[in-house]
């Protein structure tokens, strides 16, 4: 089972179900990942969102990554990737997979900019944060593409068209 926790500062705020949003691109992600059956265990599968803004990502990103600028998702993961095939084994009925964190004005801006919808372009951020917290990288060409095709196919089943489609037109 996956729980998801999300919390939302204030400038996210609108008619959007943000918890719904987070929930189920978050569990569309562990279903297209090679870990899909996480979601059957019989304990929880724990992640937190948080819907934050600019400069608290800034300053995660420079502490964590020597990067001084906002980006628009971090992901912190809390279990190695080698050990997430362990899982099942645990006694302790539940496994915190990791936190990730949004920026209000950088997501707003890309969304602007692509011409999709906030909620799209936020789910679409989920499933690769998700992604990254089960071991997925795109530190190269290989494990990108990887990468790529499992957010694909997750955001296939949200009903959200492939992202990277006129990137691989220009290829």
């Amino acid at each position: 089972m996956l729980q998801t926790e999300l919390i939302a500062s204030p400038l996210w705020e609108n008619e959007q179900d943000w918890t719904d949003v987070a929930a189920r691109a978050a569990k569309a992600a562990i279903a297209a990942s090679s870990h899909g059956d996480l979601l059957s265990l019989n304990f929880a599968i724990e992640l937190s969102v948080k819907l934050s803004d600019n400069a608290e990502v800034q300053s995660l990103n420079k502490a964590y990554r020597g990067k001084d600028k906002p980006t628009n998702v971090l992901s912190f993961p809390q279990i190695q990737p080698d050990l997430l095939e362990t899982l099942e084994d645990t006694d302790d009925g539940e496994a915190l997979l990791g936190d990730i964190i949004l920026a209000y004005e950088t997501c707003w801006d890309e969304a602007a900019a692509k011409n999709i919808s906030i909620s799209t372009h936020v789910s679409h951020l989920i499933v690769h944060g998700s992604l990254h917290l089960l071991g997925y990288d795109h530190e190269n060409e290989v494990d990108a593409g990887v990468m790529e095709n499992c957010e694909i196919n997750a955001l296939a089943t949200l009903g959200i068209a492939n992202p990277y489609a006129e990137q691989a037109q220009s290829r």
